[in-house]
């Protein structure tokens, strides 16, 4: 479990196509601290195990199917991730629960500057499996940062970026075409989940349903 706020950015060392997975190699030395093998990593959102350390490095086993849903199967060496170490529980939560469990990926398609802040437009690469969690003013975590909704319209969203963030993570690095990976809000998507048991085709929800399931 993780808060999206990240911690600092590491720079991609090596990326090796290996059997059935990908060892991507991430210099970590703004963690501050020598990560234990075994131990569970942010990066760019992505909830990654610690396969080697040493040093100022860290390795991870990326699989095919972690390579395809999001954009480490894109990274090449020199690139930056942002990282976030896991959530203990005497951490206060400054973000919002994040899983590391990414949803899918969104394509930047503009980039507003101005008062102190950017706002970032972005198109869902798959919109049938992710939209329906995107609740304005609501969290959503992007390349592993907590933000929120700005704006969420039909095949596109916005979230406003202030100049911390801009400094501390990737997205100072977005241009127009860059993909990102999301991960919708778990309580969302549990009620929404949760709802779809209440009603049916035919009736729909109602006053009543609600009341019944205890969210009324």
């Amino acid at each position: 479990m993780f808060t999206g706020i990240v911690e600092t950015t590491g720079r991609v060392l090596f990326v090796r196509p290996g059997d059935g997975a990908v060892r991507l190699a991430v210099d970590v030395a703004g963690m501050g601290r020598q990560l234990e093998i075994g131990a569970s990593l942010s990066v760019n959102g992505a909830c990654l195990t610690v396969a080697a350390a040493s040093g100022e490095t860290a390795e991870f086993d990326v699989v095919a199917e972690t390579c395809a849903r999001t954009n480490l199967g894109r990274l090449r060496v020199g690139d930056h991730v942002n990282l976030e170490g896991s959530l203990r529980p005497n951490q206060a939560l400054d973000g919002h629960f994040v899983q590391g469990h990414i949803d899918g990926t969104a394509t930047v398609q503009r980039i507003e500057t101005g008062a102190g802040q950017w706002t970032v437009w972005l198109t869902l690469d798959e919109p049938q499996h992710v939209a329906r969690y995107l609740v304005p003013k609501g969290s959503v975590a992007l390349d592993g940062i907590s933000l929120t909704l700005a704006e969420v319209q039909v095949g596109q969203f916005s979230v406003a970026v202030i100049p911390t963030t801009l400094q501390r993570t990737t997205f100072g690095r977005l241009h127009v075409g860059d993909k990102v990976n999301v991960e919708t809000d778990v309580l969302v998507r549990a009620v929404v989940r949760q709802l779809s048991f209440i009603g049916d085709q035919d009736q729909g929800l109602s006053i009543q349903k609600l009341e019944q399931a205890g969210f009324a």
